[in-house]
């Protein structure tokens, strides 16, 4: 937001003070309405939003502070700049507390009002940014934006649905790249702590000597090199969701540490005495199934059984084939988009290849091929050329071993890319016996799409 178009509503019994503040700061380009009473100002909110309220404190009937007080009511938006008389500190610290964005000592100088009135539009704007960021969170991971639609991901979906809200601990089992961290965002961005912070921690990463510290913050001297105190991520996630990634690599040590949390919701600081209470919703990920863990001595029982409150098995990418298509070109239309390449969709051959590769990385995996692959395509179309040898050389070595009658039947002349793409339609059609609306999920196209390719001569 810019000075230009920031409205500023200014309130002062004293009509000087007023004139002056309006001529100054109409010449810096604000659109600047003027209030001789406090009765005027709440009278004026009621009929425009400002974005900055300026308000003396001491005037008639109805002082700067309530008001301040009726502007939190009316638009909780407008930022409110109080001026108060010279040694009055108690009533600024009064006019914070009630949600004031800072105060002015009388007498004042104008360039503080000036710099005031800069500090206070660049908070808008990153309240603003942030806002639309969240939104855009928040429509990102919609549960309905995880892609799949197989029986084991639509399970995945309403046990999400079912334990959003919930306050419960959530343990995500899935081999790499299957997703978990997508999913405990869903978790976090449609439940009510939405507003407050997603914190994510990959506990393969975090260097023993210094997870403690990561994790629950320090006091200053409380080891070489802490020359002040430091909040940890549980603190940063307070109020919100703190994600920890491959669980099984916490030490005993600190196994005991999370525990204690979960039992009490309070941590301490290393090398503090406090005790602080925080809020935070724990969600752990793990691609090793931790009951074995606990049998050898290396995942501690309590814990384990504090974690696995609601448990989400994620499917390998490999046992839900049906989902490929889908996730290839909702991939595809991505970067596509981040490239500036106008690519419509994959070939049928190039599409049954990426069906039967076995993605060992899963969904992580299919994402970064389908990447290279748009990076690499200098056609409207992906075509096999553009996948990596990789998945060309494990899929031919895979049909190698196949037996003579399970190998794909070619067509004695060559076709068209149309006859081979209407080809590939009705072959679809066959297996979903002619069900149009399962066979446009599975080739990731619209049924108007479907209808047109097998229109075609």
């Amino acid at each position: 937001m810019n000075q230009a178009s920031a409205h500023l509503l200014i309130v002062d019994d004293d009509p000087i003070t007023l004139d002056l503040l309006k001529e100054v700061l109409s010449k810096e380009g604000y659109d600047v309405v003027t209030a001789l009473s406090g009765e005027e100002a709440i009278g004026r909110g009621t009929d425009r939003v400002f974005d900055i309220v300026i308000t003396d404190v001491r005037m008639g009937e109805t002082n700067g502070m309530e008001v301040l007080r009726s502007f939190k009511k009316l638009a909780p938006e407008t930022t409110v700049i109080v001026i108060t008389a010279f040694g009055s500190i108690e009533t600024a610290i009064e006019a914070i507390r009630e949600g004031a964005f800072d105060y002015v000592s009388k007498p004042f100088k104008l360039e503080e009002i000036k710099f005031t009135l800069q500090r206070a539009l660049e908070q808008r704007r990153l309240l603003q940014e942030n806002k639309f960021y969240r939104q855009e969170l928040l429509a990102q991971f919609q549960i309905e934006n995880v892609i799949g639609r197989t029986p084991q991901m639509l399970e995945v979906y309403k046990t999400i649905a079912k334990i959003a809200d919930a306050k419960s601990t959530v343990l995500l089992y899935g081999e790499r790249g299957t997703g978990k961290e997508r999913v405990a965002r869903s978790i976090h961005y449609n439940s009510v702590r939405n507003s407050r912070l997603f914190v994510a921690v990959d506990c393969a990463s975090l260097v023993e000597t210094l997870m403690e510290s990561e994790l629950f913050g320090h006091v200053r001297g409380a080891f070489t090199g802490a020359i002040s105190a430091k909040k940890g991520l549980f603190e940063e996630a307070d109020g919100g969701t703190l994600f920890l990634d491959e669980i099984s690599n916490l030490s005993l040590s600190m196994q005991s540490k999370l525990l204690r949390f979960l039992q009490e919701h309070e941590i301490k600081r290393v090398g503090g005495t406090e005790n602080i209470r925080v809020d935070v919703r724990v969600i752990a990920a793990t691609n090793q199934l931790l009951d074995p863990l606990v049998k050898e001595g290396r995942f501690r029982e309590d814990l384990f059984d504090r974690l696995n409150v609601v448990t989400i098995t994620l499917p390998p990418l490999r046992e839900r084939k049906e989902d490929i298509p889908l996730l290839s070109n909702h991939f595809l239309q991505r970067f596509s988009e981040e490239n500036q390449k106008n690519i419509s969709h994959i070939s049928p051959e190039a599409l049954d290849i990426l069906i039967q590769y076995s993605w060992p990385g899963n969904v992580r995996e299919l994402e970064h091929t389908i990447e290279r692959a748009v990076v690499f395509s200098l056609h409207p179309v992906i075509l096999l050329e553009d996948l990596p040898q990789k998945v060309l050389q494990a899929t031919s070595a895979k049909r190698a071993g196949e037996k003579e009658e399970d190998l794909p039947v070619y067509p004695e002349k060559l076709l068209s890319l149309k006859e081979v793409e209407k080809s590939y339609v009705l072959r679809v059609l066959h297996e979903t016996k002619g069900n149009k609306k399962k066979a446009s999920e599975i080739l990731g196209i619209d049924r108007t799409t479907l209808y047109r390719i097998l229109e075609k001569e």
